[in-house]
């Protein structure tokens, strides 16, 4: 009689077993992606301050904001996350963020792996032009800091072993701030493990009198949901609004004078006034004595801008051979001493 219950308590217990597994499961994934969320919401350093000081050059961000924008353009509306390296000078403290230029990067499942032999080329390149340059660290696009960007952080570290990151967030439109921020990281101990973490680092904005008469141009450009543009687009823009409301005034009044001349409008006397004088307010174009002065105007500009440039090149070629006097003059100078000493 006591057979049976070994039985019907295995049957209970495979039950149980039946039953509690999915919960577990979901459990486990439920407390993984909390896990996740977590890990990229605890990137930053809670109450630590950077150790260096910034100065940041507009020319950065406007090659971090062409990458970003032209990558946008090529994915078809998409917003991509472009990477990039920074390079500047750094004295003690003080470090000076000048230059940039675009890395290679290779996606494999969710990590984004650097392509070291584009770097080590440009790396070269940039080198012979900036050699005053270092490697500074690297720039991406995104709001605020996540573990993605700790893992690229942690590739970047083997070519400096303190880089910077400099974040742009391309949909901030707060315009009380710079959609910029700059990070540093530190070793920190978190649930007992050596963690990396990023630590905000304050910036200010400095230009040079070459850069500044470069980016002038770029500067002053407008978003383009305001429609706006440059000094020369913006007075195009105006002159063609004026020729434009011009060409509808004109057409409204010939309209009229054509509605009169059919019968399908009354004469009204005092416009058809106001019409023959703006007529007669209008230059006579067609005469041989404008025809002349006209062409005698243009011979005078082209004169002007002919004179201009050759006064340019005689400047161009006077430096040029003072510049040659100069070079022959050591030359000469160095086989004089020669000649003393052998």
């Amino acid at each position: 009689m006591s057979a049976p219950t070994p039985k019907a308590s295995t049957e209970t217990m495979e039950a149980e077993e039946m039953d509690t597994t999915p919960v577990s499961t979901e459990a486990l994934s439920a407390e993984k992606s909390s896990m996740d969320t977590t890990t990229d919401k605890n990137v930053m350093a809670s109450g630590a301050t950077g150790s260096v000081t910034c100065s940041l050059h507009p020319l950065v961000i406007m090659n971090v904001s062409e990458h970003w924008t032209r990558a946008r353009a090529q994915a078809e509306g998409q917003a991509p996350q472009v990477f990039g390296a920074l390079i500047g000078k750094q004295k003690g403290r003080n470090i000076e963020i000048m230059n940039s230029f675009e890395l290679v990067v290779n996606t494999i499942g969710e990590n984004t792996i650097i392509d070291r032999d584009y770097y080590n080329m440009k790396e070269e390149q940039f080198k012979q032009v900036f050699s005053e340059m270092d490697f500074i660290g690297w720039y991406t696009t995104g709001e605020n800091p996540n573990n993605s960007d700790i893992k690229v952080h942690k590739q970047i570290c083997d070519i400096n072993e303190s880089p910077i990151m400099l974040k742009l967030n391309p949909y901030d439109k707060n315009i009380d701030h710079m959609p910029v921020a700059l990070y540093e990281s530190v070793i920190d101990l978190v649930s007992g493990e050596a963690t990396m973490l990023f630590v905000p680092l304050t910036y200010t904005l400095a230009t040079e009198e070459a850069e500044r008469i470069g980016v002038d141009h770029v500067a002053r450009m407008a978003s383009m949901e305001s429609n706006e543009s440059s000094l020369v687009a913006e007075h195009l823009t105006a002159q063609h609004s004026a020729i434009k409301m011009l060409h509808s005034r004109v057409k409204l009044v010939l309209e009229y004078m054509k509605a009169v001349q059919s019968g399908e409008l009354p004469r009204n006397h005092e416009i058809l006034r106001e019409a023959y004088s703006m007529c007669h307010r209008l230059p006579v174009v067609q005469s041989a004595r404008f025809r002349q002065d006209f062409y005698n105007q243009c011979n005078d500009v082209g004169l002007m801008t002919y004179l201009g440039t050759l006064t340019k090149s005689c400047n161009d070629l006077n430096q040029f051979v003072n510049k040659f006097n100069v070079l022959y003059e050591r030359q000469g100078l160095g086989r004089r001493m020669r000649g003393i000493f052998f």
